[in-house]
C-alpha cells in the first residue's frame, strides 16, 4: 500500500482491498454485502478463517474518512501477524465504508490540502435520519439500505467484538463502549501518548454518560426521546446495541483530525460559569445569524433532491442550537432539564469547540447550497465566507487546533482497535467450528469499479 499521506476515496478503498486479496488469496476475501441508496456496493474485506468473528465498521459518518484507511491498515497488520487470526481462532470482517454516497460528497476536501477552511466549505454530513447507524424507529423498521445491510451482517456474524470507526474533526481521541473492558483506558492512554494524540477527557456528547476511565465512556442503553436529544446524545436505538443480544462488545473509536491540547486538561476551572455564559451566548448569536442567512436564501434555492439533501442537516443543526445554548447557560433553568455535571477545563474546552462546530458545519453547508445554486441571488456568499474564515481562525488561534497527519490518525485508531480486540478476546466464547458465518450462503464476488 502507498504511504498514507491522504484519505482514500470510495473507489480507492475498493481497489486497494481487491489488490490485497490478490496478494493474499488464501487468507483474505472480498464480498458485496449490500448497496447504497445510489447503488454503490458495500464491500466487506475478511481476513482469517477463525470461528470467532470481529466486525469493524468504517465510514458510518460521511465526513469522518479515517476509518476506511484504518480498515485497510488493520487488514495489513492482521495478515502480517498470524497470532491475530489463526492464533486467535478469529476472522476479521472489515466493512470498508458504510456510507459511500456521503463520502463521495466530501471529495472536495478529502485529498487535501488539509485546512479548516477547505474542510468546512466542502463539508457534507447527511441529516440525522439519513445516518445509517441510527435506528430511530427500531431495527424492524430500518429504511436505509445501508442500515439493513449492516443489521443483516451483525445477525449473520454474531461478532464477539464490533468496532465503529469515527473521527473528531477538532478535539481529541476517545472511545465509547457498550461493555467495560478492564485495562482498556490504560492501553488507550499509552497509545495516545506514544503518538502525540490528545485524549478528549470531556466530550460534550458523553456529558451525562458513565466514565470507565480517562477518555473512555460507557454507552448507556438506548431510550426514546426527541430528535434534539438523539442528535446531541445518540440517545436512540442504534446498530451499536443491535448485536447486544449476542454478547457483542461494541467499541466506538474516535480519532481526531485537528488536535487541541486543552481537551485533555482535567483541572478544575477557576470560573466555569463565565465560560459557560460565553459559550452559550456565542452559540445563540451564531445560530440566529445563520438562521437569518438561511431565511434570506431558502426561497432562491432550486427545488431539487440535492437541495433537500443539504438542507436536512442545516435544519437539524439549527433545531438543536437554541436548546444546547440554554442547557449550557448557568443563568437559565429549564423545567425537567438535567443539570450539568461537575465540569473540568477539558469539558469547557470541548463545549466551546462543539458550539463552534455546529456553527461552522451549518455555514459550510449553506456555502455549498449557495455555491451550487444558480448564482447567489440572495447575496449571502460574502458573509458566509467571512464567517467561515473568522470561525476557522478561532479554532486555529483561539483553541490551538493543529492538523494531525493522516498516517498518525490511522496508526492511532488501528492500535486502539487492536487493543480492544485483545481485551475482548479474553472473554469471547468459542462458537462451534462448523458455523463459520459468511462463507457458505454468500460467495465472494469479483471486484469492479463503481
Amino acid at each position: 500500500m502507498l504511504p498514507l499521506l491522504r484519505y482514500p476515496t470510495v473507489d480507492e478503498l475498493g481497489a486497494r482491498a481487491a489488490a490485497l486479496v490478490t496478494r493474499h488469496p488464501s487468507e483474505a476475501r472480498l464480498r458485496r454485502v449490500g448497496t447504497s441508496r445510489a447503488g454503490t456496493s458495500l464491500w466487506l474485506l475478511s481476513v482469517g478463517r477463525g470461528s470467532r468473528q470481529a466486525l469493524v465498521v468504517a465510514g458510518p459518518h460521511a465526513n469522518e474518512p479515517v476509518g476506511g484507511a484504518t480498515a485497510l491498515r488493520l487488514a495489513e497488520r492482521v495478515l502480517a501477524d498470524p497470532r491475530r487470526h489463526t492464533g486467535a481462532d478469529a476472522t476479521w470482517n472489515l466493512l470498508l465504508c458504510l456510507d459511500p454516497d456521503g463520502l463521495r460528497r466530501n471529495e472536495g476536501w478529502l485529498q487535501g490540502p488539509y485546512t479548516l477552511g477547505r474542510y468546512f466549505r466542502n463539508f457534507f454530513r447527511p441529516g440525522f435520519l439519513e445516518q445509517p447507524e441510527w435506528l430511530p424507529d427500531g431495527a424492524d423498521h430500518a429504511v436505509l439500505p445501508e442500515t439493513r445491510a449492516l443489521l443483516a451482517l451483525q445477525d449473520e456474524l454474531r461478532p464477539f467484538l464490533q468496532c465503529s470507526l469515527h473521527g473528531v474533526d477538532v478535539g481529541g481521541g476517545f472511545a465509547e463502549l457498550t461493555h467495560d473492558l478492564p485495562g482498556f483506558p490504560r492501553r488507550l492512554a499509552h497509545i495516545a501518548a506514544r503518538l502525540g494524540i490528545p485524549r478528549e477527557l470531556g466530550p460534550y456528547d458523553t456529558l451525562y454518560w458513565p466514565r470507565l476511565g480517562p477518555a473512555v465512556y460507557r454507552i448507556p442503553p438506548p431510550r426514546r426521546g426527541d430528535l434534539a436529544a438523539a442528535i446531541t446524545e445518540a440517545a436512540v436505538e442504534s446498530t451499536w446495541f443491535h448485536p447486544h443480544r449476542y454478547g457483542t462488545v461494541t467499541a466506538v473509536v474516535e480519532a481526531p483530525m485537528w488536535g487541541v491540547a486543552a481537551v485533555e486538561d482535567d483541572t478544575v476551572p477557576a470560573d466555569p460559569a463565565a465560560v459557560l455564559r460565553t459559550a452559550s451566548r456565542t452559540l445563540r448569536q451564531d445560530s440566529r445569524l445563520l438562521a437569518r442567512l438561511l431565511a434570506r436564501t431558502r426561497h432562491h434555492l432550486p427545488a431539487t433532491a440535492e437541495t433537500d439533501r443539504l438542507l436536512a442537516p442545516v435544519d437539524d443543526y439549527l433545531l438543536v442550537c437554541p436548546g444546547l445554548a440554554d442547557a449550557w447557560d448557568p443563568d437559565i433553568v429549564t423545567a425537567g432539564a438535567r443539570p450539568l455535571p461537575p465540569l473540568t477545563t477539558a469539558h469547557l474546552a470541548t463545549l466551546r469547540i462543539a458550539g463552534r462546530r455546529l456553527a461552522l458545519r451549518t455555514a459550510g453547508l449553506l456555502h455549498r447550497l449557495v455555491s451550487g445554486a444558480d448564482g447567489d441571488r440572495a447575496g449571502v456568499l460574502p458573509e458566509l465566507d467571512r464567517l467561515i474564515d473568522v470561525w476557522c481562525d478561532d479554532y486555529r488561534d483561539g483553541c490551538g487546533a493543529r492538523w494531525i497527519p493522516v498516517a498518525r490518525q490511522v496508526e492511532y485508531q488501528s492500535r486502539v482497535v487492536l487493543a480492544a480486540f485483545d481485551l475482548a478476546l479474553r472473554h469471547a466464547p468459542t462458537p462451534p467450528r462448523s458455523s463459520e458465518p459468511g462463507w457458505g450462503a454468500q460467495a465472494a464476488v469479483p471486484m469492479h469499479r463503481e
